[in-house]
C-alpha cells in the first residue's frame, strides 16, 4: 500500500501552483496595452449616450465664481461635477450626463436624499438619487444607473431632471452630499 500524502503537503502544493498561476498572468497583463487618460471635454454636440471621459490627468479647474467652501459644484457648459471640500480644494471631478432640464445658474442646498433602487423618469433602474432643485415642475437630482449603464437618448419632449453619473462617482456624490451641502450650478 502507498505511503500517503499529508493533508498538508497537498494544500501546499495547491497554493505554490496558484501563486505561480498568478505570478505568470500579472506578468502577462504588465506587458500588454496600459489605458491612458484623456483630456477631452464632451461638447454640446456630445450624444445622450456618450461616455463620459475618464479623470484627466490634471484635473479641471473649479470654476470661478462658484463660491467658496465645502460644496458640489456643476457646470452645465462642460456638464462636469467637482466635489469641492472646505479649503477650496477639488477632491474629486468628473464629467456627467445631463437630463433634458438644466436647473438655473445659483446656488442650491441637497434636500431629499433617496438610496435605493427605484426607477427614473428615463426608465432605467437608478439608485443613490441626491436631490437638489426643481426646475419647471421637475426635481433635478444626481444618481446613478444600479447597473452602472449611461442612460439611453431620452424621448422626444421627454423632460427629464436626472444627471446621471458613473456608478463610482454616484457613490463619491452620495457619500459627500450629506442634506444640507451646498450645490452651486454655473453656465
Amino acid at each position: 500500500m502507498p505511503a500517503r500524502l499529508p493533508s498538508w503537503a497537498w494544500v501546499s502544493g495547491l497554493t505554490v501552483g496558484a501563486i505561480a498561476a498568478v505570478s505568470v498572468l500579472a506578468v502577462q497583463a504588465d506587458q500588454g496595452p496600459h489605458p491612458t487618460a484623456a483630456a477631452v471635454r464632451p461638447g454640446p454636440s456630445v450624444s445622450a449616450d456618450a461616455k463620459p471621459t475618464p479623470e484627466e490627468t490634471a484635473p479641471a479647474r473649479v470654476p470661478d465664481g462658484s463660491g467658496t467652501g465645502r460644496r458640489i459644484v456643476y457646470s452645465l457648459d462642460q456638464k462636469r461635477v467637482w466635489l469641492v471640500d472646505a479649503s477650496d480644494a477639488a477632491r474629486r471631478t468628473f464629467t456627467v450626463w445631463p437630463g433634458t432640464v438644466d436647473p438655473e445658474p445659483g446656488t442650491y442646498t441637497v434636500g431629499t436624499r433617496t438610496e435605493g433602487a427605484t426607477t427614473g423618469s428615463d426608465g432605467v433602474r437608478i439608485e443613490q438619487i441626491v436631490y437638489f432643485a426643481l426646475e419647471d415642475g421637475v426635481s433635478v437630482a444626481f444618481s446613478n444607473a444600479v447597473d452602472g449603464s449611461s442612460p439611453p437618448p431620452p424621448a422626444s419632449g421627454a423632460k427629464t431632471g436626472g444627471i446621471r453619473l458613473s456608478k463610482a462617482d454616484g457613490t463619491a456624490v452620495w457619500e459627500f452630499a450629506t442634506a444640507g451641502t451646498k450645490v452651486t450650478v454655473v453656465g
